[in-house]
């Protein structure tokens, strides 16, 4: 039987991942505020969930995720269904409820617990300020795989980032990051940003790991030029054609997948 993907990501996970890498050790976990909302939320949600889970559907969906983390296997229609009942007559949170809540649902084994955090801070990523970026770095490298770690970077960092500019500069230390997930983070992080992508950082990201022969950092690379291309087109056809050799044959292939090689189409 076919294993069904779990869950949505901004693109649609690697076709032959490699094995989880070896991680550098995970910094102190922070603080979890005290939450009453929280409390409430992690009530239901521990209730609902396990109630619902397959543990059939469970172990296809480890597999599909190459041990990432256990599953309970609930497939995501049915979860994003159950998550509506857990919040329901629930209060919009504020900056410590989303703290709370996320870190306490990524402290559970089952992956479905960290999709729902996921979810629930998408939805709420503009009740938080730039002072949440650690624990979105937490949350980054906690049982990391591109499937909680790309909504991350380009919905929950990159829309802190693109609500305070000045953490661009914290973007600048991640890319140097010897957690590649960091790292890849810094590179997504501006995959929605469009039009207001700062292209020369972008580039400068690309190009500074480049040389990593590691496959989640080269795939990111090709997929924020790819992205940007939909925007600017002659540029990323540009810094490709410059810098080419300095790019991963997939880096180039993925960044040229809607645009053709360099000099092939019309201005």
């Amino acid at each position: 039987m076919t294993a069904t993907k779990p869950a949505a990501a901004p693109e649609p996970g690697p076709t032959s991942e490699p094995a989880a890498a070896t991680k550098p050790a995970a910094a102190t976990a922070p603080d979890v505020p005290r939450s009453a909302l929280a409390d409430t939320v992690l009530d239901r949600l521990t209730t609902v969930y396990p109630a619902a889970g397959n543990p059939f559907r469970a172990q296809e969906m480890v597999a599909y995720m190459k041990g990432a983390a256990p599953f309970l296997g609930v497939r995501t229609p049915e979860r994003r269904a159950l998550s509506r009942t857990v919040l329901e007559g629930l209060p919009r949170p504020d900056e410590a409820d989303c703290t709370a809540v996320a870190l306490r649902c990524f402290a559970l084994p089952e992956r479905e617990y960290h999709y729902f955090a996921v979810d629930y801070l998408r939805r709420h990523v503009k009740r938080c300020s730039s002072g949440f970026l650690p624990v979105a770095r937490h949350l980054v490298t906690t049982d990391s795989w591109w499937d909680t770690v790309d909504h991350l970077a380009a919905h929950v960092v990159g829309g802190l980032v693109a609500a305070d500019p000045a953490l661009a500069a914290r973007m600048d230390e991640w890319i140097e990051d010897e957690d590649l997930w960091v790292a890849r983070t810094a590179i997504l992080h501006q995959l929605r940003f469009k039009e207001s992508t700062d292209a020369d950082r972008l580039f400068a990201y690309c190009l500074r790991r480049a040389a990593d022969t590691d496959f989640f950092l080269r795939k990111a690379i090709g997929w924020s030029l790819r992205e940007y291309g939909k925007t600017a087109p002659a540029e990323v056809r540009a810094f490709v054609a410059a810098h080419g050799g300095a790019l991963s044959p997939l880096s180039v292939r993925e960044a040229l997948k809607h645009l053709g090689e360099p000099g092939t189409m019309g201005t």
